[in-house]
């Protein structure tokens, strides 16, 4: 039984729902005067469908600095806390009353 089988467990082997090609429209996307441009040469990018998802939803919206250094900032924290406590708990730090 090689990987044609079917099984029937439910290891993710089934076909995948796309959505439909024809939702993404290239008008109103920047990628509009690309084609533009390729027509004056003569020539268009059948693909340019492809990359408009980009420019809808929530991919369209630029992400600010604030996103940047918040966005994974207090996950960073909580790890740096909790990897401070292991440490401190496992590997106290010698008192010997000294520098050195």
């Amino acid at each position: 039984m090689g990987h044609g089988s079917d099984h029937g467990h439910g290891h993710g082997h089934d076909k995948v729902e796309l959505p439909d090609y024809r939702q993404w429209k290239v008008e109103g996307t920047p990628l509009e005067e690309v084609q533009r441009r390729l027509a004056r040469r003569g020539l268009r990018d059948p693909w340019a469908r492809n990359e408009v998802w980009r420019y809808h939803g929530g991919f369209a919206r630029p992400i600010t600095v604030t996103e940047i250094f918040t966005r994974g900032l207090k996950w960073g924290v909580a790890a740096f806390v909790i990897a401070l406590g292991i440490e401190y708990t496992l590997f106290p730090p010698k008192k010997n009353g000294g520098h050195h």
